[in-house]
């Protein structure tokens, strides 16, 4: 049993009618048929939506979104229409709103990796295979990639895990060609972000996206390459063979599987909520991520 702590009502805002309540974002429909998407300050873990924010959160990862689309621009379309705040909305939602065209989505997570971890570890250490693909002996938790590696998984319902899938898998469930597509523009986008982020001190170690139609044309859709959905490193502290600093949600799984939180993630019952050290630290990494990526302040 996992999911929301207490998952919260949805506004309601003339015009608009609510189409989903998400891990972090809320989807509503515009009498256009766009699609607004906002961004909370929600954070999950371990596969529970917590119940405290984190202050920020969704400006960040709404700000650190647009500036990777417009840095991919030339690789993969995006699905943003624009950033204007629809009429009648509550204040709150400026700067965490995008307005963005409804596309035919994909039910695939797209993931790349350039460095092995997490789930990939996982089964590299019993198979030496990461999605069914072969890798070399001798890796550790935090090596290089000889290449990056397309690693797909079924996209899960809130509080499920997503579940990694060879490629051949999702060629069978949306088509060969489909399938072809989104390896090379997964792959194609992940590389480019990772020498952006290497030039900035950073390593991408992995992220993962997602893709829609719109018609024929592929478009890279939800948030991209923000430390929800990616691994980011700091490169003067990688070393392989042990867990990496990371610029994500770190510190709130750590308090969460310490003795001070007194929570058994092992049981039914939901997580407590957080300390506001464990906030302060939390909304800090967001915000240095955003600050070393794109060269600019926050504030």
């Amino acid at each position: 049993m996992s999911g929301f702590v207490e998952k919260p009502e949805p506004i309601q805002v003339p015009g608009l009618v609510h189409l989903h309540t998400g891990k972090v974002r809320d989807l509503y429909r515009n009498e256009a048929g766009d699609l607004v998407m906002v961004a909370s300050d929600r954070i999950s873990a371990y596969d529970w939506v917590l119940p405290t924010e984190i202050p920020d959160k969704g400006r960040v990862l709404t700000r650190l979104s647009l500036w990777w689309f417009d840095q991919l621009r030339d690789l993969a379309p995006n699905h943003v229409i624009s950033e204007e705040l629809p009429v009648g909305a509550p204040a709150d939602w400026a700067g965490r709103t995008l307005v963005c065209k409804s596309l035919r989505m994909i039910p695939v997570e797209c993931v790349a990796r350039g460095y092995l971890t997490g789930s990939g570890l996982v089964e590299y250490e019993d198979s030496r295979t990461v999605c069914g693909l072969a890798l070399p002996e001798g890796l550790v938790d935090g090596s290089e990639l000889p290449t990056p590696i397309f690693t797909p998984a079924t996209k899960a319902e809130v509080g499920e895990h997503d579940e990694n899938v060879s490629y051949e898998e999702v060629a069978r469930q949306v088509g060969a060609e489909t399938a072809a597509q989104l390896r090379q523009a997964t792959l194609a986008v992940y590389s480019r972000a990772r020498d952006i982020a290497r030039e900035r001190g950073i390593i991408l170690a992995d992220t993962k996206f997602e893709f829609g139609f719109d018609g024929d044309t592929l478009v890279l859709a939800d948030e991209v390459l923000t430390p929800d959905s990616s691994r980011f490193w700091p490169a003067d502290q990688w070393q392989p063979g042990r867990a990496q600093p990371s610029y994500d949600k770190q510190f709130v799984r750590d308090w969460l599987t310490s003795a001070e939180s007194g929570w058994d993630r092992k049981s039914e019952q939901p997580p407590p909520p957080l300390p506001q050290h464990v906030v302060d630290a939390t909304r800090a990494k967001y915000v240095e991520a955003y600050e070393r990526l794109t060269g600019t302040s926050w504030s």
